[in-house]
């Protein structure tokens, strides 16, 4: 199931971000610091796909079967900008 798969991610991407407080705090190079945030962001994207992977594949599908598919293409598209701009 894609959101167990989100969760791992988040809870992976919460214990890096913790890794980076802690490099903050103890003033360690910023280029070092900066390189754990990027894999941190990574994270949280791959959560993000994988819960609108899990979106996708049920309740657009599930929506499309009710006859209301357009809704939620819309919703996925809203996303979809926030993610591009």
């Amino acid at each position: 199931m894609k959101k167990k798969e989100a969760m791992k991610y988040l809870k992976n991407a919460q214990g890096q971000m913790n890794a980076v407080m802690k490099m903050m705090e103890d003033d360690r190079y910023c280029v070092d610091v900066s390189h754990q945030v990027l894999a941190t962001i990574a994270l949280l994207k791959k959560a993000n796909d994988a819960l609108l992977k899990q979106h996708m594949e049920h309740c657009v599908t599930e929506a499309f079967e009710e006859g209301n598919g357009k809704e939620k293409i819309d919703e996925v598209i809203n996303l979809m900008h926030k993610m591009i701009g």
